[in-house]
């Protein structure tokens, strides 16, 4: 497999940018989607540049991967655990007992959500940069 971590980890920051997009436009369901979709792909991408190959979609599994790496393991475990609730529910009324995501997803989990991917893609942004902060 070709070594493409830097597409990765850029298609990871154009995702940032479309959660910031959709929260702006109050589609929070989709704010909080694509910020797991994020920072699944930049963890992605930093296992594919140590040369690993990454499957699944559960980023809390993803980073654990890296569990050796991390200097503030809790507040990324966190965060990971936080935006894999999103991975289903956000997409799919059968997530919730009835209803629609957009009535159960907020404003604020939206915020928190692109928070969350915001940390996580610095994390992994400190793998190509040589700089190693969370």
């Amino acid at each position: 497999m070709a070594e493409r971590s830097g597409d990765w980890l850029a298609q990871a920051k154009r995702d940032l940018e479309s959660a910031k997009s959709q929260k702006r436009e109050k589609f929070y369901e989709w704010a909080c989607f694509i910020s797991q979709q994020a920072a699944e792909k930049a963890i992605k991408a930093v296992l594919q540049k140590m040369g690993s190959e990454a499957w699944g979609h559960v980023t809390i599994r993803l980073l654990e991967a890296l569990e050796d790496q991390l200097e503030k393991k809790s507040e990324l475990k966190a965060d990971a655990l936080f935006l894999d609730k999103f991975y289903i529910p956000a997409r799919y009324p059968n997530g919730w007992g009835e209803g629609t995501p957009a009535d159960f997803i907020t404003e604020e989990d939206a915020e928190h959500a692109i928070d969350c991917a915001e940390k996580i893609i610095r994390f992994c942004e400190s793998f190509f940069t040589g700089s190693r902060t969370a």
